[in-house]
């Protein structure tokens, strides 16, 4: 029993020996530096009412101290002396705007290795208001155009859905820094003409909502009809320069519009993209062709001297450049939030390419009758996610 008790024993002091060497061995030459981390502080985030905000952080050795300094005020100095440590900040009343939370954590060690750790956020304490700049009155629409919708808010950073037609709009600043916001909302050509609702709903960044109703009217246009006549075999032809397809535009559209940049990249009204002498067809006509049947077409054609320049309507992102059978040469401009333009028949392009931001008035290429095509002219299209409207009407807004 007594040569148990005696292993035991030296058992235990070889562990205290081990331990005390350990330690020491940390104290003199331990180079790590405490890690260190703030619960309930997000970097960048925007915060309402009281803050509960915890300091964490752990050393091998151990935690010597800590310093908090709230917009490099002293906010708490902390004697800790043990391994790790979760500490309750006490956060005072915050005035709106930006803050910065800086904390110091020193171990214990003789070389005293020290972590520095920030947060930067915001509070906001400010009930959010909002209330419709346009009337009932500016809240009519013509099929094949957009209904445009404004409203005013109280703060400069919000997150607005217009929800009409069955379908999400996003609403965005209509400048930069401007707490005037606005929304489109295309209306397709084949719309019934009727009374319709919409809704907005606007949202902070610490979650106090604000939902605006209300009505517009879509009245009626009086579509004209036109019978297209272009050479036999035109489509089948192009196939000697390209195998993409309508389908394949119409698939590189709906991608391009789903990743459409999320800042407005134009401003004012949009140009008419060509020196014209005049318009062969309007937007909206339905015409009747031998190869492509009945269709409507959504867009503009344009006519001017042969091969002239043709030039971006508006800033905007070169997002598509390439050859199909329908629309020829074509070139395609995101100019952020869902708004696109579509420049079809094509002689050839300017030199650009994918990816190139261009401004109003950059050339694009030179007018010609590529793809099914019956003449010199320009196609000239926008459309507001991915749905075809009436270009003239952007020539006008202002936005």
């Amino acid at each position: 029993m007594i040569q148990y008790m005696r292993y035991a024993f030296i058992g235990l002091c070889l562990i205290l020996i081990g331990y005390f060497s350990f330690r020491t061995y940390l104290y003199y030459f331990d180079t790590t530096e405490p890690q260190v981390s703030m619960v309930g502080l997000d970097e960048g985030k925007t915060y309402a009412g009281d803050m509960s905000v915890k300091l964490k952080g752990t050393s091998p050795y151990k935690v010597a101290q800590a310093s908090v300094w709230l917009d490099d005020q002293e906010l708490e100095h902390i004697k800790l002396n043990r391994q790790s440590f979760e500490h309750a900040l006490a956060m005072p009343n915050l005035d709106n705007g930006p803050h910065t939370l800086k904390a110091e954590v020193i171990d214990g060690t003789k070389s005293a290795n020290k972590t520095v750790f920030e947060r930067k956020f915001h509070t906001d304490n400010l009930g959010l208001q909002a209330a419709l700049v346009s009337t009932s009155l500016d809240h009519k629409v013509a099929q094949g155009r957009c209904l445009h919708v404004k409203f005013q808010v109280n703060k400069p950073t919000i997150h607005a859905t217009l929800q009409a037609l069955s379908g999400n709009h996003t609403c965005f600043a209509k400048s930069k820094n401007s707490l005037v916001y606005e929304a489109f909302v295309p209306v397709e050509c084949e719309q019934v003409a009727n009374e319709y609702p919409f809704s907005i709903e606007v949202k902070d960044k610490v979650g106090n909502k604000v939902l605006l109703e209300d009505k517009f009217q879509v009245t009626p246009v009086n579509f004209t009809r036109k019978i297209l006549h272009v050479q036999n075999n035109k489509l089948k032809s192009e196939l000697e320069f390209t195998s993409l397809q309508e389908r394949d535009l119409e698939d590189a559209l709906d991608r391009i519009t789903r990743s459409s940049v999320k800042e407005k990249l134009w401003n004012g009204a949009f140009d008419v993209p060509i020196l014209m002498t005049r318009v062969s067809t309007d937007f909206g006509v339905i015409r009747t062709s031998q190869e492509r049947g009945r269709t409507v077409h959504k867009a503009l054609d344009l006519v001017a001297e042969p091969k002239s320049v043709v030039w971006a309507s508006q800033a905007g992102v070169v997002v598509l450049k390439d050859r199909f059978t329908h629309s020829g040469n074509t070139v395609v401009l995101d100019h952020g939030n869902g708004i696109i333009s579509l420049y079809f028949h094509l002689h050839d392009f300017a030199d650009i390419e994918v990816g190139q931001k261009v401004k109003k008035g950059n050339p694009l290429g030179r007018m010609g009758m590529t793809g099914f095509a019956n003449g010199q002219h320009l196609h000239w299209e926008i459309r507001v996610n991915n749905v075809a409207v009436d270009p003239m009407q952007w020539t006008q807004l202002v936005g």
